[in-house]
């Protein structure tokens, strides 16, 4: 068996803390402050690999003309930002999938048509968005109605005298909270999210 004493393992570490740090430009070696024999298992490695994998793709579909969507890189964000999701066209997209399949696509619809309606500036437009909203996410009647509490709904009733692009926006948040509490967890574990990051992780090994 091949034995190092301990005087030896105290200078292989001493050789490594006292290594001069790396040169501006120069590559970080595979090592952490908590792993200095830089093994796989470490956490940082861990986060530079995801790192290296998000670059890697990147660089393989610039090089490969690869002009599909979305990357894989844009992919793994919507994991780390709900907020990032619901501004990327394609996250948006995936996302009415998957609240289709557990009937609550309406919720998305309601968030995309206030935040529509917030750009608006003609008067006779606003009021008429404002009323199509009304009619298809909050009236009682719709068969699309959105869950509000009753303050928001009674807020929305008196602003309907006079109709604002920004009469929804307590509304809007409500549903926003909502679906980021309770539907984007489900989201991040369905098969519609992970079938899709599979793909992605697989195209950039193909290119």
């Amino acid at each position: 068996m091949f034995y190092v004493s301990g005087v030896e393992m105290r200078k292989r570490q001493a050789a490594h803390i006292e290594a001069p740090a790396p040169a501006p430009g120069q590559p970080r070696p595979n090592t952490c402050c908590l792993c200095w024999c830089g093994c796989c298992k470490c956490l940082w490695n861990e986060d530079r690999m995801e790192r290296s994998e998000r670059q890697t793709c990147k660089m393989d579909s610039i090089e490969a003309g690869d002009e599909q969507h979305p990357t894989l890189d844009e992919v793994l964000s919507w994991a780390r930002s709900f907020e990032l999701m619901l501004r990327s066209l394609e996250g948006r997209e995936v996302f009415r999938e998957f609240l289709r399949s557990e009937y609550s696509e309406d919720n998305l619809l309601f968030w995309l048509a206030c935040d529509e309606l917030k750009t608006e500036t003609n008067p006779a437009v606003v009021e008429e968005k404002a009323r199509i909203i009304y009619e298809d996410y909050v009236s009682i009647l719709s068969p699309k109605e959105v869950s509000l509490d009753s303050r928001v709904r009674e807020g929305i009733n008196q602003s309907l005298a006079e109709p604002s692009n920004l009469m929804y926006e307590e509304a809007q948040l409500q549903i926003y909270t909502l679906m980021h509490r309770d539907s984007y967890p489900r989201f991040l574990n369905s098969s519609v999210y992970r079938d899709l990051l599979a793909s992605r992780r697989r195209t950039c090994l193909d290119t």
